[in-house]
């Protein structure tokens, strides 16, 4: 992770999810935070990482994602694929899974399979799942729209967990394999 003597800033934003947060240096993005209820519940998650952190206005490229990141939540489909991301400690394989799920565009899925065929490493998926555990720049990287195999939600890191995942993919209106959005589908035949 980045170390705090290279951090520029943060600034704090509101979603429709919640208090989310960005942190900056010179080389881009080097963290993104989702969502938090409150500011202080955010803050209290920054500087238990970021202990010497702080807040600032932020360049224009930051101001930019910031921008898409809420459009995006709005359910405004959103390439965020413009952001400049720090990665220069990020593991290459890391990298190129990132740059895999980046491919996904907003109301698309892929499994972790999928990826990991895609990196021409089919029996990779569990470490995709992994690489996408430690995903420091969710939404900006959408770990978000990659599923398990079956189209199951799979694991999320956020707060929140699979439900944020599931509000994110629903904003979105998912498709899973190409079919009807994940929830417009009917609902099954009532019993009563």
């Amino acid at each position: 992770m980045t170390a705090d003597s290279e951090l520029h800033g943060f600034k704090l934003f509101p979603t429709t999810l919640g208090q989310c947060a960005v942190v900056w240096n010179e080389h881009g993005i080097a963290a993104v935070r989702l969502p938090e209820q409150t500011e202080g519940r955010m803050l209290s998650r920054l500087y238990r990482q970021f202990p010497l952190l702080e807040a600032g206005a932020p360049p224009h490229a930051v101001h930019e994602a910031v921008a898409g990141i809420v459009a995006l939540l709005k359910g405004h489909a959103r390439d965020l694929r413009f952001c400049t991301l720090d990665l220069r400690r990020t593991p290459p394989f890391q990298r190129r899974v990132y740059a895999a799920a980046q491919d996904i565009l907003p109301g698309k899925t892929k499994t972790y399979g999928e990826i990991a065929a895609l990196l021409g490493e089919p029996g990779a998926a569990r470490a995709v799942g992994q690489a996408l555990g430690h995903n420091p720049f969710p939404i900006i990287v959408p770990c978000h729209r990659v599923l398990a195999s079956g189209a199951q939600s799979g694991g999320f890191s956020a707060p929140g967990g699979v439900s944020t995942k599931l509000r994110m993919l629903l904003i979105e209106g998912a498709e899973i394999g190409g079919a009807p959005g994940l929830f417009d589908r009917e609902p099954p035949p009532s019993t009563l």
